[in-house]
């Protein structure tokens, strides 16, 4: 299921000491038996002595040093006869392991009539296989030290797991036998449904759900990236045999990429994943059949009676990592809305109050991409927000940053990029990026250089060319007696679409 991209912000804070504070009072006589106390008040005086001193000027700090790219660990890459790849990444110092079976077997690849297929069958992944009851698979993983997730998204099924160092060709194959050889218990498949059911009700209780699925209903129409959560009806139609088909017809080596990170003895995991793998069947080809995202400039609503916030979503189709302006775009975001300082943060957050969290990010599809603002807002200032929100794209397409504003954007930029790789999970996530979407390694190497080259004409060309605020699709969630006056004076004062 679709999944939001959250932001984490720390800040700093430091106390020091008021060079001014009055000096305590001599304390009075005491008896002979009150020594401690005396002492302890010669201290307290030495103490306000010392913070009435005059402090010592502070130091400027040192530059910082000069953004260095990423280097790839080295490692092992290898493709099986039955066209299963692996690769294997030596990193770090802790005797730990991390590794990740990506299936090219996701949403995307339901039909109509089986929306959520994927996610059921990776529930009952988890279940176990012929030999080993679900139970059994979780104490089997916890004692080699670590853990197993299995979930769908879009384009993929991925399952997460780690151990400690020595388990490692036990893990690869273990992770084997859970995909080659299911169980697909049915006695499950009713409990395993209910759960689904409560995830999709609750996931649609909340305005921001129900403003991002009329979103992508609009970008992206009738495309898998566009289909709404499953209903409770839709899930009760799924049945055990939809469940095999789709195994059967979407699973296969073709369609998978081994990944592990961390340490390990490189020969031993080689043949544990070889050994393990070698004779599943090749199954179909990869294959992700590419949306043709719409351009529409629509405002669309839905109401939330007395609603005290109007969820916003302001968006339009924009590229996708392959694009050469993919960087700049993310530059560009990253300034506009999608860090804490951006712009759009700074206006309608601290300078005006109408929102405590908005967000802009760029959401990635296999071949496709759609840029959003994100905003809960106060019922009143509807009007006032999305005026805002336009206000800030248009004046960066007019006006380049200084590049001042721009190399902070840069240093956030890229310090994230380096955060994102400094573990073995984020390791595996980059290289199943490049798998996934085509990439060549130089997309990673050479990341920080090409977010650094960036220059300040660059971001407003880039406003210019992907984020038109005429072709945007507008959705707001909130009570639309109180919205649709203020939508109808936005739309009065919008600029027509293109």
């Amino acid at each position: 299921m679709n999944k939001l991209i959250i932001g984490l912000l720390s800040a700093a804070l430091v106390a020091t000491a008021a060079p001014g504070a009055q000096a305590q009072k001599a304390p009075a006589k005491s008896k002979p038996t009150a020594k401690p106390t005396t002492a302890r008040a010669a201290s307290v005086a030495k103490a306000v002595a010392a913070a009435n001193a005059t402090a010592a000027p502070k130091q400027t700090p040192p530059p910082g040093s000069a953004p260095r790219d990423f280097a790839l660990p080295a490692k092992e890459e290898f493709t099986l006869d039955n066209g299963l790849k692996a690769r294997l990444v030596p990193y770090g110092q802790v005797p730990k392991v991390t590794m990740m079976v990506a299936i090219q077997a996701g949403n995307v690849h339901e039909a109509a009539n089986e929306v959520a297929v994927a996610d059921l069958l990776a529930k009952l992944l988890q279940e176990g296989t012929p030999s080993m009851t679900a139970t059994q698979l979780a104490e089997k993983v916890a004692r080699m030290g670590g853990s197993l997730s299995i979930s769908a998204g879009a384009d993929q099924t991925t399952l997460w797991a780690s151990c400690l160092s020595e388990y490692a060709p036990q893990l690869a194959a273990l992770l084997a036998e859970v995909v080659m050889n299911p169980a697909l218990p049915a006695s499950e498949l009713p409990r395993l449904k209910a759960d689904l059911k409560r995830q999709m009700n609750l996931a649609r209780s909340y305005p921001g759900t129900q403003a991002r699925q009329k979103y992508s209903a609009a970008i992206y129409g009738s495309h898998p990236y566009g289909r709404p959560l499953p209903t409770d009806a839709q899930l009760d139609a799924l049945t055990l045999e939809m469940v095999q088909n789709f195994y059967k017809n979407q699973y296969g080596a073709q369609r998978i990429s081994v990944y592990a990170a961390g340490r390990f003895d490189s020969p031993a995991l080689r043949q544990a994943i070889t050994s393990a793998w070698k004779d599943f069947t090749k199954g179909p080809a990869p294959l992700i059949e590419v949306a043709k995202p719409l351009t529409r400039g629509d405002v669309l609503t839905q109401d939330r009676p007395n609603a005290p916030q109007s969820t916003i979503v302001v968006g339009l189709p924009v590229i996708d990592p392959t694009n050469p302006d993919f960087i700049r775009l993310r530059v560009m975001n990253s300034l506009l809305g999608g860090s804490f300082g951006s712009r759009i943060t700074r206006n309608i957050r601290e300078d005006k109050g109408y929102t405590y969290s908005p967000y802009s990010y760029v959401e990635t599809h296999y071949r496709t991409g759609n840029w959003s603002e994100n905003a809960d807002v106060t019922t009143a200032d509807t009007y006032n927000s999305l005026r805002e929100i336009m206000n800030e794209v248009e004046r960066l397409q007019k006006t380049p940053p200084t590049a001042e504003e721009l190399k902070g954007i840069q240093n956030y930029e890229g310090g994230m990029f380096v955060l994102r790789n400094s573990n073995p999970g984020g390791i595996i996530g980059q290289l199943n990026t490049l798998d996934l979407h085509g990439l060549p390694e130089t997309y990673l190497t050479e990341q920080v250089k090409n977010i650094n080259a960036v220059t300040p004409q660059q971001v407003s060309e880039t406003a210019r060319k992907y984020v038109r605020p005429e072709a945007m699709t507008i959705v707001v969630v909130g009570d639309k007696k109180q919205i649709d006056p203020q939508l109808k004076k936005f739309q009065e004062t919008r600029k027509k679409p293109m």
